[in-house]
Formats: C-alpha cells, structure tokens, sequence
C-alpha cells in the first residue's frame, strides 16, 4: 500500500476524460514550439545513440503541459513512465524503493520536485548523474555505504516555483525549460480539438470567445469547455455557441478577461482594503481567506503577466489596469 501512496506506473489521480483530453505525441501538442522543437531534436539524438533521454525540468504555472510533456518523452522514447510527487517521497527508502524498479531507459517523473526533502536530494545526485544508489548500512563508527547500479534512466522534474529548486538540483538537469502561457490562437486550437474528442461541435466564435477566457492555460481552458458544455446540454443545445458561451461564462463570474471571482476579491482586496497598495502576500491573503501558496502559485502569476498587479519591495501594488477593470477611479500617490 506505501508503494502506491509514493508511485503509479500511469497516473496519480487523474480521471479517464484528462486522460483522453492529453496529446500522445509532439506533433499532437500545441503550443510551445521552441520547447517542442528542440525536444524532437534530443529524442532523436538519444534513439540514434541508443540512449537514454538526459534529464529534463519544466518549469511553469499551473495547466500549461509539463506532465504531458513528461507522457510525450516516454511515448517517443517508446519506454515506460513513472509518476510520483515531490511530497510523496519522504525518506531516502522511499526513492531507493523508486529506482530499484525502473528498466533501461525508462521515464521517471516527479511533479512538484521543489518539494523534495534535503535528505532526498542527495541521494537522487549520484543516481543522476553516474546511475548508482548509495545506501548508507549501520552507524556511528560500522556505518558503510553500499553501492547499487541502476539503469540509465531520464529524470522529469515539473515544478512551479523553479526559484525553490537547489542549485546542485538544478545543475544536473541537461534541458531545462519555461513554459510560456499560451497566446488565444493556440488556445482556439486546444478548444476545437477538445470539442473534436468530447464529439460536442462549438462556433469559431466561441472557441475563440472561450480561449480569450481561459487565462492562457490549456487546463483551464478545458475545463472551461466541460462547463460550458454542461450549460449547452441541459438548454438542449448541440452545439455551443457565442451567446451561450458568453451566458455560460458570465454566469461562472468568469469575465471578458479570464478573471474569476477569486482573482477579483484578490484585486479588490488590495485596492479597497490596502488603498491599491503595497500590501505583503500574507496579510493579503488572510483578508480575503485564502492560502498563501494558491495565490502565489495560481492567480499572481497571471495577473502579474497581464499587468494588474506589481511586486515590490514592500509588497503588492494593484496598477492602473487593475482599477480600470474592476471600474474603480485611479489615483496615484506618486
């Protein structure tokens, strides 16, 4: 039972309609091009050279694909894919119990790798790096290390705080890369062909209504989909259109730009409570009962892209673009 709380050979807890929702292959996956693009050139360098992948970290918000890339490498490595999770790994046994399982050449991916414990780490650098297990035996004065081979096998890191990663973590990564929120024609894209899988046909201008909505996140975009659908079905529609995707949206308080309730009770908290600011994350936070993380992790990382908020020194600043969108009078104190 502990080996399933720490690993599972296909997914951890994500149900049959995500699963059918994710590109297999790199031509199949839309968006970050550069990304996938060079991808395509190190799997096939490694398969030429009868290798495995070099370890790869991706790093991002939320939703925009690092576990599908991770699901794509092994697809085209043609190999096995393992999946845990920073958190689930809580002792060094825990990761020798991982390694000792894998074949040659196989995909070993650990989301929220930032979480690793210290103790971990070190354990996971020698196996990066020359594919060998140190396993210390005893203590005190009879401790000795045994050392255990393992197969070459990739590492994929997936994190969204990059900045939390070690340095000598991140040194022995051999691709590293940043995915990019997605622009609304990708988006548009994502949407027609999930409609295309759901067999539920949508509107151009709908999707693409839905895709300016979807704060450029593939996974949001999704779900948006899903709901939007719900709607559709239960007005007897059979297909989805742009009244009803405005109807449906509005109705969810997802507005014109993507910004839901939470993200409006996070602006609204900075300007009407802190006067627009600058107010530290965690007063923030417990004045509008929320985690601190969700909103670092999820919300500021787009409002930040878009320009409704700053950071600075002191703390968070709503910007002028902010009070124009929830329609509130701008001032400067500057």
């Amino acid at each position: 039972m502990k080996d399933e709380r720490i690993i599972s050979p296909t997914k951890l807890a994500e149900d049959d309609s995500e699963l059918t929702l994710r590109p297999q292959t790199l031509s199949q996956y839309i968006g970050q091009t550069k990304i996938k693009e060079n991808l395509e050139v190190f799997i096939k360098a490694a398969k030429m050279r009868n290798e495995a992948l070099d370890h790869c970290l991706f790093y991002g918000p939320p939703g925009l694909g690092k576990t599908t890339l991770a699901n794509i490498i092994a697809n085209e490595m043609g190999v096995e894919i393992r999946h845990t999770s920073g958190p689930s790994i809580e002792r060094g046994g825990d990761l020798a119990a991982i390694l000792t399982t894998l074949t040659p050449g196989s995909v070993l991916f650990i989301d929220e790798i930032h979480r690793l414990p210290k103790s971990v780490e070190e354990i996971l650098y020698p196996a990066m790096e020359d594919f060998v297990l140190d396993i210390v035996v005893g203590k005190d004065s009879t401790a000795r290390t045994i050392r255990i081979d393992l197969p070459p096998f990739t590492l994929v890191g997936a994190t969204t705080r990059a900045g939390d990663l070690s340095a000598p973590l991140r040194d022995r990564f051999g691709v590293i890369s940043q995915l990019e929120y997605y622009n609304i024609k990708d988006l548009r894209k994502i949407i027609i062909r999930t409609s295309s899988i759901y067999q539920f046909p949508i509107e151009e201008e709908a999707a693409l209504e839905l895709a300016k909505r979807s704060r450029g996140t593939p996974r949001v975009a999704n779900r948006l989909f899903r709901r939007v659908r719900d709607f559709a079905q239960v007005k007897g529609y059979s297909i989805i259109t742009l009244e009803l995707c405005k109807l449906a949206l509005n109705q969810m308080n997802v507005d014109e730009a993507g910004l839901d309730y939470t993200d409006h009770k996070y602006l609204r908290g900075i300007i009407e409570r802190y006067n627009g600011g600058p107010v530290g994350v965690e007063a923030l936070a417990a004045s509008i009962g929320e985690e601190v993380q969700t909103l670092e992790d999820v919300y500021e990382p787009y409002l930040l892209q878009e320009g409704y908020i700053k950071r600075t020194p002191r703390g968070r600043v709503a910007t002028e673009k902010a009070y124009r969108h929830l329609n509130i009078e701008y001032y400067s104190l500057f």
